[in-house]
């Protein structure tokens, strides 16, 4: 079975809540909400994934001490199996603004359960909800 390499990010702002991205139409699962992030490189470690995707698909600058490993998912999707570390993040530069036409929020922890997400994102809700 295929693993796909993914690494995602939580973007945490200052009064405590994060961003989560809205999957847009054509591409797998659109609709449903997600960390921002995305496939893995070759040759490229997690934190590298983060950072470019972050500058892709928001337009922000983290600086790669300001990731904070925290949790990772796994999961069975039938045809492939999806491994993602995912990091927080509290501290980055410029104003996240959706690049790639996805929707975006800034959502409290506790309130993440009311949209609908991919099953690999489904279980890191808890953690957050525990954090936060």
């Amino acid at each position: 079975m295929k693993v796909l390499l993914v690494a995602a990010c939580v973007l945490i702002d200052a009064d405590g809540r994060v961003l989560i991205s809205q999957r847009p139409e054509g591409k797998s699962m659109a609709g449903l909400w997600e960390f921002p992030g995305g496939k893995m490189e070759p040759g490229e470690c997690p934190e590298e994934a983060v950072i470019r995707e972050m500058r892709e698909e928001l337009g922000i600058e983290i600086p790669r001490p300001c990731l904070a490993p925290f949790v990772f998912a796994s999961h069975d999707y039938g045809d492939f199996h999806l491994l993602m570390p995912l990091f927080l993040c509290r501290k980055w530069n410029g104003v996240p603004v959706p690049q790639e036409g996805q929707r975006v929020k800034w959502v409290r922890a506790r309130n993440l359960r009311d949209y609908p997400m991919p099953p690999a994102d489904e279980p890191l809700v808890a953690h957050l909800r525990d954090l936060l």
